[in-house]
């Protein structure tokens, strides 16, 4: 979308220049612009219609489901401790991330119209995410899930709650200070290093101006457990077994 817009601005300012932008070119491009807003809004809008026909936003009446949220930022462990709380406590582990992936991968109704969205450079709507991840708990055996990395901003958190009608049992907080997740991310990311650190930078600012307010929200209302992440990785997981055991949660 964003080369779109780019390249009809560059051919505007080319033809202003020469003399040769007249009002009646003006209003074609106006009329380009409006037909490019018009698809990008029926795509998303049918695409919501696809997922509401399956979902009604409520679980099957005999399901009652307890969801635990594991956030932090970029390179604090949050993969390596969610596969760690699998393995010992039998939670389901649900990524937003990887289900819209797979939904695309599918080759679905779904999936080609989330690639539509994603190809104009749109995020996926809030309300198509948390479907996806309602679809995914509904199917699933299970009844207890640990969803990683999601609510990424307060539209996720809100869109979240009000369609599944749950909130989560408690949210865990692995908090880390920036030198040691980026020393993490660089370690482990390929390419040359200043591309690594501008993106990491990026990742960052994007996780303490939309995710942090999150963990405050769930922190004002009591239902963050704030964990060491700076520490290695099996004493950061002795302190979540710590928060489990405190909500009453035995290994499998």
């Amino acid at each position: 979308m964003g080369s779109i817009y780019h390249s009809i601005a560059e051919s505007i300012e080319m033809e202003e220049e020469m003399g040769q932008y007249t009002p009646s070119t003006w209003a074609v491009t106006a009329f380009i612009f409006s037909i490019i807003i018009i698809a990008i809004s029926f795509f998303t809008k049918r695409l919501l219609g696809f997922l509401r026909k399956d979902l009604n936003g409520s679980f099957s009446s005999n399901k009652k489901v307890t969801v635990i949220f594991i956030l932090g930022g970029p390179g604090s462990g949050k993969s390596t401790q969610s596969e760690n709380i699998v393995k010992h406590f039998g939670y389901t582990h649900l990524s937003a991330g990887d289900l819209l992936r797979d939904e695309v991968a599918s080759g679905s109704k779904n999936g080609t119209l989330i690639q539509k969205i994603m190809k104009e450079g749109k995020l996926v709507p809030s309300e198509i995410t948390v479907r996806l991840l309602h679809r995914a708990m509904e199917e699933s055996k299970s009844d207890k899930f640990l969803i990683d990395g999601f609510p990424r901003d307060e539209e996720n958190r809100t869109t979240f709650e009000n369609i599944m009608g749950i909130a989560p049992a408690f949210v865990l907080f692995l908090d880390c200070s920036e030198v040691v997740m980026k020393k993490r991310l660089l370690s482990r990311d390929q390419g040359r290093e200043d591309d690594n650190i501008n993106t990491i930078m990026k990742r960052f600012k994007v996780f303490k101006e939309c995710t942090l307010p999150v963990i405050e929200y769930y922190s004002s209302i009591g239902k963050v457990h704030e964990i060491d992440a700076g520490k290695p990785a099996e004493d950061v997981f002795n302190d979540i077994k710590r928060v489990f055991s405190l909500h009453g949660v035995k290994a499998t």
